[in-house]
């Protein structure tokens, strides 16, 4: 069952700064210090850069496919369950200890007010208490660490404000004393405090139109963390004297106390209970996607990957509170949590190379909403910087994260090898080489295309209304329909009527026309148009000589003769990811229960464009002598007032399709079709109700 899409632009940006802006500003820029002195500042600069590669990665990967389960989906698609099992399991493990540290980190701040207050049993309260709020489900969850975000960046606002009133000039002049190679070790240290920026992917099934709101949360939340630590970093130097700031880990606190006294110092602290609780929500809700996505794809017990009634991932959450509620009672999840930053660095260098091997395999249904720039030297840099940095984090650090190397493949071989028939995107790149490829994979990336829909670019609803329809009565063979079909689509590609018929009964021969429950979508590509162009059939008695085929890689009973709407596309040659995502919306609206009845049904050409037509994206009114209509008679279409994002794309007036133009004059019975974007709509919808 498929998760719901539940979360919008607010909820991504807030997920992503609950679990960045944490331990890293309230209790690690002490420990920086002490290494770079006051150039920690440039490290976390410096170290914001580094992350960039992986950012840019991760949401071209997570823009293309939007699943839950993060990192793992993306090398176990890229390259085959193994790498996938590693991912997985050990992004798991890291997860699970840093929401761990979150919950223990608390006591930090704590101690600062309640000295006596036992830490281990309040983290296990709040373990439960977050473990009973994903329950709620992704919306709740979202919308509590909107709350906790919101508030969080009021109070470091107040921090970085007033601070910097407060500075000292002193404080800053040694500031190279302690050389390149410690302001760079230090950015090592402090790149991790970044890493909470990438959760969010684990729970991209659950996000609203991931391809706009994916990229520009992750992104804004890039931009603030980098201030929020830069400024907050430079008001900490500035404040707390030298001698004591290498050993502070409440620098906020003291910082906060230093220029406010102790009402600044219990206002911060708030901020940092808040930070915590943020880091461990967010924590929670995407460490349980890990196992629900293996448990789906069989590398985990298969129970994990199921939803319950309301379409919450019940049993992968029951398990990663336990799990939590087991480290915080047998481990020390302070000094553990540190040990597992190389593996992340290790997970940021797999996704760089995740891209390169998508982008090799030239599978045409790979389609990220955003591309990385400068592919692939950011790639290289992302693996490069990745490397150089994991060789900083330490011997002890390095062979714990080897561990979690270890035990993953154990898993696989032991457990998942025989479960999953599954290979990734590096078998298309091998096939470039002449090795086998896995061609599953490209269905299951189409059918991800046909849950993401088209985008505003690809002007969906204009191709629609100025397709050509062809409503044919009686029974007729593919060969004659792919004739008429050529005829009517001549004046409009610069190929001849033979060239036309060749490229749509090729495309059959090799099976390249899907053609399944009732429908077949013949198509192909070419130079010869600049922009995508569409013919539909409604063949109301059935088409003969048409072999079944399969689509999506599933196979749906049917008979020939039940073929009765033929979809023919042509697309210019240097967009595949267009033409796919145009198939993948017609095949997506045909798959929906009401499709054929509207079909069937329809009256006349109008009717059938507008069967295709997206209901937030069109509407169609009848203009009347009364009511909201009645101001358009006798207008021309340029005097109608219609809002900008809106346009007039049919005009029926009796029996006779009127071809909109601007100096078309409306009259009472003329029934318009009006696409435009819903905002537009909805205030002729408001007009003409009135």
């Amino acid at each position: 069952m498929a998760l719901k899409k539940e979360l919008g632009l607010l909820d991504v940006y807030a997920i992503a700064m609950g679990t960045t802006i944490s331990g890293g500003f309230f209790l690690l820029p002490g420990l920086a210090y002490a290494v770079a002195g006051p150039a920690v500042i440039i490290s976390y600069l410096v170290a914001a850069v580094l992350v960039v590669p992986a950012m840019f990665s991760m949401v071209e990967l997570t823009t293309a496919m939007p699943r839950a389960g993060g990192a793992y989906y993306f090398l176990d698609r890229a390259m085959g369950p193994l790498m996938g099992s590693i991912g997985g399991l050990g992004t798991y493990v890291v997860l699970v200890l840093k929401t761990a540290f979150a919950l223990i980190g608390i006591g930090a701040y704590l101690s600062l007010f309640f000295p006596d207050l036992p830490i281990i049993p309040v983290a296990l309260v709040l373990a439960l208490a977050f473990g009973g709020l994903n329950l709620a489900g992704a919306k709740k969850t979202g919308s509590f660490q909107v709350i906790l975000v919101v508030i969080l960046l009021i109070i470091v606002a107040w921090f970085m404000g007033d601070g910097l009133f407060s500075i000292r000039a002193s404080h800053f002049g040694a500031f190279f004393d302690a050389g390149a190679d410690a302001i760079f070790a230090t950015a090592g240290l402090v790149y991790i405090s970044y890493a909470g920026l990438t959760k969010i992917t684990s729970v991209a099934e659950e996000v609203q139109d991931p391809e706009r709101n994916l990229p520009l949360g992750m992104f804004l939340a890039l931009g603030t963390a980098t201030l929020i630590y830069g400024l907050g970093t430079y008001v900490m130097v500035g404040i707390i004297p030298p001698a004591t700031l290498g050993a502070d880990l409440t620098p906020a606190a003291s910082a906060a106390e230093g220029f406010s006294g102790p009402v600044g110092k219990i206002v911060i602290s708030i901020g940092a209970f808040l930070s915590f609780f943020a880091a461990a929500n967010a924590g929670v809700l995407s460490a349980s996607r890990y196992p629900m996505a293996m448990g789906r794809d069989r590398l985990l017990p298969t129970g994990l990957g199921r939803t319950n009634e309301g379409g919450i991932p019940d049993r992968a959450i029951y398990l990663t509170t336990a799990l939590l509620v087991l480290v915080i009672l047998t481990l020390d999840p302070l000094k553990i949590a540190k040990l597992a930053s190389a593996f992340q660095l290790l997970m940021f260098a797999g996704v760089c190379l995740a891209v390169i091997v998508m982008r090799e395999s030239r599978i045409l249904a790979y389609d990220p909403g955003y591309k990385s720039p400068l592919y692939p030297w950011m790639q290289y840099l992302g693996i490069i910087a990745a490397v150089v940095l994991i060789g900083q984090m330490g011997l002890l650090s390095i062979s714990f994260s080897l561990g979690l190397v270890g035990l993953s493949i154990v898993w696989y071989n032991l457990y998942a090898k025989e479960k999953v028939e599954r290979g990734g995107a590096i078998l298309h790149w091998f096939a470039r080489l002449g090795q086998h490829r896995y061609d599953p994979l490209e269905a299951e990336l189409r059918g991800i295309l046909k849950e993401k829909g088209v985008r505003e670019s690809d002007l969906f609803e204009s191709v629609v209304a100025k397709s050509v329809v062809i409503d044919i009565d009686k029974r007729c063979t593919y060969h004659e329909l792919v004739q008429e079909v050529s005829r009517r689509l001549g004046p409009l590609i610069a190929l001849t009527q033979k060239e036309i018929f060749d490229l749509f009964i090729e495309g059959n021969e090799r099976g390249a026309t899907p053609v399944t429950a009732g429908i077949a979508m013949p198509h192909f590509r070419t130079r010869q148009v600049d922009v995508p162009i569409m013919a539909f059939v409604r063949a109301r008695k059935g088409v003969d000589d048409l072999e079944e085929e399969v689509i999506e890689g599933t196979s749906v009973p049917h008979r020939i003769d039940e073929i009765h709407a033929v979809f023919f596309l042509v697309s210019p040659d240097d967009d595949p990811g267009q033409h796919l995502r145009i198939l993948a919306k017609i095949a997506g609206r045909v798959e929906e229960s009401d499709f054929f009845e509207a079909w069937t049904s329809a009256r006349d050409e109008q009717e059938l464009k507008e069967v295709l037509l997206r209901d937030d994206r069109f509407m169609s009114v009848v203009v009347a002598d009364t009511g909201g209509t009645a101001s358009l008679i006798g207008n021309t279409l340029r005097d109608a007032q219609l809002p900008v994002g809106s346009l007039v794309t049919l005009i029926r007036r009796g029996r006779k399709i009127v071809v909109p133009k601007g100096s078309t004059t409306l009259m009472h019975g003329d029934r318009l079709t009006i696409i435009g974007d819903p905002a537009s709509l909805r205030q002729l919808k408001e007009r003409f109700d009135a």
